[in-house]
């Protein structure tokens, strides 16, 4: 090999080391919640550090079926804002905003009015509470 190809080959290398350490995977705690709302039950498994959260949500429908899929977002004070994109009882796939409030060790799923900005969904302002939800999830115990 001559001297360009061994440079070239340390600049690429260095390219993609500086892109996947970008975010450090490691610096994020795993939490496993679990809710249930009558016979429906839903599963949330995220990887949680100061400002951001990914990982797998499931929701499964009594008798009907589940929803399963990706949730990411951002943190803010005690809110996690984000979207959860799925498959819908094995159909198409969807995306929809996500909105949880951390309160007493516990995550309160959000509710509002969906609409769509730059053709992604949102919570039309205004609309986004936290009044009646349809889960509020509990830390599982490991």
């Amino acid at each position: 090999m001559n001297l360009k190809s061994i440079l070239f080959s340390f600049l690429i290398l260095t390219v993609v080391v500086s892109c996947n350490s970008k975010e450090e995977k490691d610096k994020y705690n795993r939490i496993l919640y679990r809710a249930v709302n009558n016979k429906d039950t839903a599963i949330l498994d995220i990887n949680i550090n100061d400002k951001r959260f990914y990982g797998r949500y499931e929701i499964s429908y009594y008798g009907v079926g589940k929803d399963s899929g990706d949730v990411r977002g951002d943190i803010k004070k005690d809110t996690f804002r984000g979207d959860f994109h799925f498959i819908s009882n094995g159909g198409s796939w969807k995306r929809i905003p996500l909105a949880l409030l951390k309160k007493d060790n516990k995550l309160i799923l959000g509710n509002g009015v969906i609409g769509t900005y730059m053709s992604l969904p949102c919570f039309i302002q205004g609309t986004l509470n936290y009044k009646d939800p349809k889960f509020v999830f509990v830390k599982v115990k490991k």
